[in-house]
């Protein structure tokens, strides 16, 4: 990329966001540690959602020595509802890696980053030019959606080749967000708002005509719909939870007894299913309620059936991933949001029926 225009577009695009920037809590520190978790957190979800997680979690786990002493329970469950959990198990043995290697500092060499848990290329970038304030380029979803439009480039060693060149030596960090902000609020996926971008006469995607200016993307991945009944097994002022496998899909977490319907299934059939191995003597279940929710490509809706077991009976509950846990106490066990979703039904559903 020629010189002039690098210049142009760096200037520009930094006046822009010392304009326009979002006041985000992460943008008022300069802690390593503190931008770590938000960049963490911010990888697929949204900033709005980010923000009371990234608020809590840093007032649990101020610090790396904080987070890598924490019990795997407790980190999971201060990330309930954020998904994507393999990020916060990431950020757990990570912050172990960080205590054990560096003293309880992040590194700040490229190479000493990228062999964290977790950490990518991009979170490298954004730790390395953010908290450190090196010429590091920094491509996340937004970054590459902005590139592609304003050089019209298609391949992904351009973009980054591009990144790279135009990131500078002095607010290499500012620049980096810029590209960031500008991607998510003004050169948006649909509907971009070009007359606002501050690169508009540098954009060569801005010169061709309006029916091809839309930028080349992806397909959407397709989303299922999916039918996942859920069980509310109660015994006196306790319900049951069953915990996740150690890897796979929400792995680690406890949820309500249930799962996604085989062909064919009806919802009472695969409720037994998931209850059978118990041995337990159930009331006939009362559907207390739907939740909708949805996980990585699915849409799930999710009819939730309360049972009852007797209160007094004593009830062997095999291997240990099953647990009686009292209702209100559920929110200290690192839950599903889909089964803080479900449970919350039963206070409503209780009300109705006195």
């Amino acid at each position: 990329m020629p010189s002039t225009p690098r210049l142009a577009i760096r200037g520009k695009l930094l006046r822009w966001y010392d304009r326009n920037k979002r006041d985000l809590p992460w943008r008022r520190t300069r802690d390593p540690y503190a931008i770590w978790i938000a960049e963490t957190m911010l990888q697929q979800t949204q900033v709005k959602t980010v923000i009371p997680y990234y608020e809590n979690f840093l007032a649990v786990f101020p610090t790396v020595g904080r987070l890598a002493r924490a019990p795997r329970q407790k980190v999971l469950r201060h990330w309930s509802g954020l998904g994507y959990y393999r990020r916060a198990e990431n950020l757990r043995k990570a912050a172990a890696q960080i205590v054990r290697r560096h003293g309880g500092e992040l590194p700040r060499e490229p190479d000493q980053l990228r062999a964290l848990a977790g950490v990518g290329d991009y979170t490298a970038g954004a730790l390395l030019s953010i908290a450190f304030d090196q010429p590091y380029p920094a491509v996340d979803g937004n970054v590459r959606r902005v590139l592609s439009r304003l050089c019209r480039l298609k391949a992904e060693r351009q973009v980054r080749r591009t990144a790279g060149a135009l990131v500078p030596k002095k607010k290499p960090g500012a620049f980096n967000q810029a590209l960031m902000e500008l991607g998510a609020t003004v050169c948006t996926p649909r509907n971009p708002r070009c007359p606002e971008c501050p690169l508009r006469s540098e954009c060569a995607t801005a010169l061709r005509p309006p029916a091809a200016a839309t930028a080349r993307t992806k397909n959407p991945r397709r989303v299922i719909d999916v039918v996942w009944p859920l069980a509310i097994v109660r015994r006196g002022g306790k319900i049951l939870l069953r915990r996740r496998a150690a890897n796979g899909l929400l792995a680690g977490l406890w949820e309500l007894p249930g799962g996604e319907l085989l062909v064919r299934e009806t919802s009472a059939a695969a409720l037994a299913r998931h209850l059978s191995s118990l041995g337990l003597s159930l009331t006939r279940p009362k559907k207390i309620g739907v939740v909708l929710h949805a996980i990585t490509h699915r849409r799930i809706r999710a009819p939730v059936y309360l049972f009852d077991a007797g209160a007094n009976r004593d009830i062997a509950l095999p291997g240990g991933r099953w647990r009686w846990v009292p209702f209100g106490k559920l929110a200290e066990r690192a839950t599903s949001s889909m089964t803080a979703k479900a449970a919350s039904l039963i206070s409503g559903y209780e009300k109705t029926s006195l």
